[in-house]
């Protein structure tokens, strides 16, 4: 039903009241269909659903996000998932739609941190991503469209209380934007700067190799960027964010940020993680907090012995030069950065995570001093004279 107001419980926090999203002119372009979404939900859907909409422009594939406080944990495209990701992300199915393959990658990226979100899709949703969706702890969706069988099952979530968003496709918004803030009102041109293969031109580096998927995975880096608060920094591979670092006050906080999150992404894919026995009780989203735990072992005493108890038989920890040898076989991982890198320690810490390709601005006074750490490294790096801040 068009409408142009939805009236909300409260706002950021429950003594925040009221609250309201509305148009001053026309109608919204979103209808809920089931549920009553929140304000922070409905921050996480607009936003999550631009990401969507523009990675299925630029790569002509489906495509995913899994938001969560107005940055995504993950974003992918419907590329088919191997062997090793489908044990990794717990997917039996031979065969997932794209769609289904865009959303079990998005949410794979970071499972902790994914852990309520709320998703967006760029297609019309199919009975098997809406089945993808019902076994995740998940606040909500938003897309342009559902299958009779897909709306069926997504509302009968949560005890029928799951939020889904249906968004008109073809909406534009205006090209000037607001917000107040301490009563003042400050206006700008929306951020409607396109991402296309043609702004990873500008190679600054001696090795000048960029292959088709590292062009994806560097695009995909950007367009999460554009809509990650800033700081940020991506760390992106096979179609798929696999680490974000957002919100960060130091550019190398948000590398070693992303980087810690792109290990850990890739860990999870060991054999030692693949044998855990753990209890038929225990749900998904403990064991996904469980498996985190073990990889970064940074249990307290008393977490260790209430983690032991997850277990059939409390599996055998995975050592340092385990973890060493494992991440040494990650490679090809794309990076972008949504402002230049200003020295050249973030390039040091990304080469410890696979990155061989890198797009970032350019623009800082030590330059020189970064594209000397990629050739160092054997890493391509591309300077867009882009910036992509977001607040």
């Amino acid at each position: 039903m068009k409408t142009n107001e939805i009236k909300l419980k409260y706002g950021f926090n429950p003594h925040q009241k009221p609250a309201r999203v509305y148009m001053e002119n026309g109608d919204l372009p979103i209808n809920v269909l089931n549920g009553s979404p929140g304000y922070i939900n409905l921050l996480d859907a607009l936003n999550s659903w631009q990401l969507v909409k523009e990675l299925k422009s630029a790569l002509g594939l489906p495509a995913a996000a899994s938001f969560k406080h107005v940055s995504p944990a993950g974003a992918a495209v419907g590329i088919p998932l191997g062997e090793q990701l489908k044990k990794a992300y717990g997917v039996e199915k031979d065969d997932l739609s794209p769609l289904a393959a865009a959303y079990v990658r998005a949410r794979g990226a970071d499972r902790v941190s994914s852990f309520g979100d709320f998703i967006a899709l760029s297609d019309e949703v199919d009975a098997e991503t809406a089945r993808i969706i019902r076994r995740e702890v998940s606040d909500g969706v938003i897309a342009p469209s559902y299958s009779k069988k897909a709306l069926e099952i997504l509302c009968k979530k949560q005890e029928g209380n799951y939020r889904v968003i249906e968004v008109d496709p073809g909406y534009e918004p205006g090209e000037m934007e607001k917000r107040q803030v301490f009563g003042i009102t400050f206006e700008q041109r929306r951020n409607d700067i396109k991402i296309v293969p043609e702004m990873l031109n500008n190679i600054v580096t001696g090795k000048k190799d960029l292959p088709e998927s590292a062009k994806r995975d560097l695009i995909i880096s950007m367009i999460t960027l554009k809509y990650t608060q800033s700081n940020s920094v991506c760390f992106a591979f096979d179609g798929q964010v696999i680490g974000n670092g957002a919100g960060q006050q130091s550019r190398v906080h948000c590398t070693r940020l992303a980087g810690s999150k792109a290990d850990i992404w890739f860990l999870r894919q060991h054999p030692k993680v693949f044998e855990m026995k753990f209890r038929d009780d225990c749900p998904r989203s403990v064991r996904d907090t469980a498996i985190d735990l073990y990889l970064r072992d940074e249990m307290t005493p008393q977490e260790e012995a209430e983690w032991r108890k997850l277990f059939d038989k409390v599996p055998e920890k995975l050592t340092a030069r385990e973890k060493e040898e494992w991440l040494s076989k990650l490679d090809g991982v794309a990076l972008g950065s949504d402002a230049f890198f200003p020295f050249s320690d973030n390039i040091d810490r990304a080469a410890k995570s696979g990155v061989k390709y890198v797009v970032q601005p350019g623009g800082s006074v030590r330059d020189e001093d970064v594209i000397n750490a990629c050739n160092r490294y054997g890493m391509v790096m591309v300077f867009t004279g882009i910036r992509l801040f977001h607040h």
